[in-house]
């Protein structure tokens, strides 16, 4: 049996009057989602339980198996893990973005949380600035992708109200700086670290050419290493992850998932989206789970940007989903999901905690509950399958998916 989870990060949506009442996922053409939601099972993943910030943290976790409840520490040490950064016991991680200040009203506003998205080579040149001037015995900088970096603090604050930079695009920056113990002397190294950035000579190669510059540093996600059981042990497979970002390649590497590289994978909607598929297809000619992640429409979605989350979902639909479809009969039985991890609304510009999509097509007769329905946020709901905790999905899926479709969603 092959196993593959095709996710399109923050797909989901809510209703846009300037699409005549339509989400993006109602609105863009997607063939292939339909084709499986049609022939398959269709229904709504909860992925975030009530008191977590809905983070693609907290959903990945539940989308691969994890309770979030007992293993989620905070997101920076799922990083740590993808850029090999060993965190001792009292390591606390720290995610660093390199984030754009604007002004409104006279108060610094966050304006960009991804600087312009900023080359890794850039930010890896700024990071090694940062080292220089604000490292000690105690406090370290990793270089990531693009503007996703990380920081190592030895016997640092844990216990800290910290806020994600892209959950207050367009705000005052001065209400959401880190509050609890031991936050002044975080928030004293974002400080630090403008002077460092001011004339930097990246920023102002940026600038000479137009482009935003990366004014400051943006710590959030902080966390000591977590502790989960290897979805390879659970299951007994051979499994690998595709994705470009930390994230997801740190939960991957923590679940005992092979990382596999593509070439052109960028975390953005210039990514090689054919390419993954091409991966994860000849990886199961020998392995049996694979876990394609694609972060284009979150990326939309953060950025407000209508047309593009329309088109990276169209593009994740034929050369992601469209080409695993293709590929995979060959390969004798299988089960493919796609969905959703959370939506990230263009009206919000961030994510929200409402259950998403999802659509299971098996290969195997009686494993599909057959709806013709197509694949998008109200026709799920139509379905009346729930998925809840999101969490529990993952064992059906792996396991007696025939039990899951007897009862339903009822889980």
């Amino acid at each position: 049996m092959k196993y593959i989870v095709l996710l399109g990060d923050g797909m989901a949506d809510y209703p846009l009057s300037e699409l005549g009442g339509k989400t993006p996922l109602e609105f863009a053409d997607t063939p292939n989602m339909d084709v499986m939601a049609a022939r398959g099972t269709v229904g709504l993943i909860d992925t975030i339980p009530a008191g977590f910030t809905p983070g693609s943290d907290v959903a990945n976790l539940s989308v691969l198996g994890y309770d979030p409840k007992e293993c989620h520490t905070g997101r920076a040490p799922l990083e740590a893990a993808s850029m090999g950064v060993d965190l001792a016991p009292d390591d606390v991680a720290f995610r660093c973005n390199l984030v754009t200040f604007g002004s409104a009203g006279g108060e610094t506003v966050m304006e960009d949380f991804t600087s312009g998205h900023i080359t890794s080579e850039e930010a890896s040149l700024i990071i090694n600035s940062l080292n220089r001037e604000l490292a000690s015995p105690v406090i370290d900088f990793h270089s990531g992708v693009g503007y996703r970096h990380l920081m190592v603090y030895k016997g640092g604050p844990v216990s800290l109200e910290t806020t994600p930079p892209h959950d207050i695009i367009g705000r005052p920056i001065d209400s959401w700086l880190p509050k609890g113990k031991g936050s002044g002397e975080i928030s004293s190294l974002m400080e630090r670290s403008r002077d460092i950035l001011k004339d930097h000579p990246v920023n102002l190669a940026r600038a000479s050419k137009g482009k935003k510059t990366a004014d400051s540093i943006w710590l959030w996600g902080e966390g000591r290493a977590p502790r989960l059981e290897r979805m390879t042990t659970r299951y007994g497979i051979k499994g690998g992850m595709i994705s470009a970002v930390d994230l997801l390649k740190g939960i991957g590497v923590y679940a005992g998932l092979e990382i596999l590289h593509v070439d052109g994978a960028t975390g953005y909607t210039d990514t090689n989206y054919r390419g993954k598929a091409q991966e994860a297809l000849e990886y199961l000619r020998n392995g049996d789970f694979v876990f394609i992640h694609v972060e284009a429409p979150d990326e939309m979605g953060h950025e407000g940007d209508i047309k593009g989350k329309i088109k990276a979902i169209e593009d994740f639909d034929e050369k992601v989903v469209g080409t695993v479809l293709s590929g995979i009969e060959t390969m004798g039985d299988f089960r493919i999901i796609v969905l959703s991890d959370h939506p990230t609304p263009i009206s919000l510009k961030t994510h929200s905690s409402d259950p998403s999509p999802f659509a299971v097509l098996s290969s195997i007769d009686g494993e599909n509950i057959v709806t013709g329905g197509a694949f998008n946020e109200i026709s799920a709901k139509n379905a009346g399958i729930m998925a809840s905790p999101g969490c529990l999905l993952m064992d059906y899926f792996m396991g007696n998916w025939r039990e899951f479709i007897e009862e339903k969603g009822r889980v």
